[in-house]
């Protein structure tokens, strides 16, 4: 997949979303996925924009019931951020069970698991900064439930590299997965797998009935772990001359709405990047690359 930038181009995407046929096969590795996060992410379009503008086609509420819940998921997660700011930073709701160590196991990051679905997503993670949605919880669940590390790590390594890095969706979501902030662990086991990855893959490390992975040792090719570095490079700017007698419209990683306040014609627009946020949430220079392009 490719995500262009040209602002006509994301309209054109959005507007060729069907929802229903999403809502049936979106679990599946090569269903009907919409590739619209990393502009929602950025804030280019917004969840309303999108969700406004199925509704624009004559679609009744029933038929895409799953499509505009994943829409309220998204803005669920970001009001939690921005009502309970930095505790999303640390187990949310309970303490997260079975951790053993820190870190993130080498054969994730190296994308050498042996799990050929999961190895060949996270390929395409570093090629594309995408993953598919079941494919980020099945390696949540290997990385937290199996491996047995603490989910912070190897969350802060997905929003790294995703261009829909989102930190509230990304921190929340790895905590369901791991009981964090959820009532119980989920786990997904080489059969589930296999069924909506199109693989056919048997005695793997998850190739057991999903009870039975709750009680399994550690893997020998998770065993291995280390602290990848993350380093942000911003981009550097001369020094900004600003018109004092014009408002300042400030832009952020979060919002690069090219419509917002686009009634006004004359006012200085700023892209702000403040380094402080960057230390806390690093991304990479992929990331870096397709934010200045939007």
């Amino acid at each position: 997949m490719n995500f262009p930038t040209a602002y006509k181009q994301i309209i054109e995407r959005m507007d060729a979303v069907d929802p229903v046929v999403y809502g049936k096969n979106r679990n599946y590795l090569d269903g009907a996925v919409t590739y619209l996060s990393p502009y929602i992410s950025r804030g280019v379009i917004s969840t309303k924009q999108v969700f406004e503008s199925i509704l624009n086609k004559g679609f009744k509420l029933y038929e895409i019931e799953k499509f505009v819940q994943e829409l309220a998921w998204r803005d669920y997660w970001q009001q939690i951020w921005k009502h309970r700011g930095a505790d999303i930073n640390n187990d949310f709701r309970n303490k997260q069970e079975k951790v053993s160590k820190e870190g993130i196991p080498i054969n994730i990051t190296n994308g050498n698991t042996g799990i050929a679905a999961i190895d060949k997503g996270i390929h395409q993670l570093y090629e594309t900064g995408y993953m598919h949605n079941h494919l980020r919880m099945y390696l949540a669940s290997t990385a937290c439930n199996v491996a047995e590390c603490h989910w912070k790590l190897p969350a802060q390594w997905m929003y790294y590299h995703l261009l829909d890095a989102d930190w509230a969706s990304n921190a929340l979501s790895w905590q369901w997965v791991c009981g964090a902030n959820a009532h119980k662990l989920y786990y997904a086991n080489q059969e589930n797998i296999n069924r909506f990855c199109n693989t056919d893959q048997k005695n793997t490390f998850l190739d057991f009935e999903t009870e039975q992975l709750r009680s399994i040792p550690i893997p020998n090719e998770l065993e291995n772990t280390f602290t990848p570095n993350l380093a942000c490079n911003l981009p550097t700017t001369d020094t900004i001359e600003l018109d004092p007698l014009k408002d300042t419209l400030i832009y952020n990683f979060y919002n690069l709405d090219p419509n917002w306040r686009s009634e006004l014609k004359n006012v200085n627009r700023v892209l702000l990047l403040e380094p402080s946020v960057f230390e806390q949430y690093p991304v990479s220079q992929k990331s870096i690359d397709f934010m200045i392009e939007l």
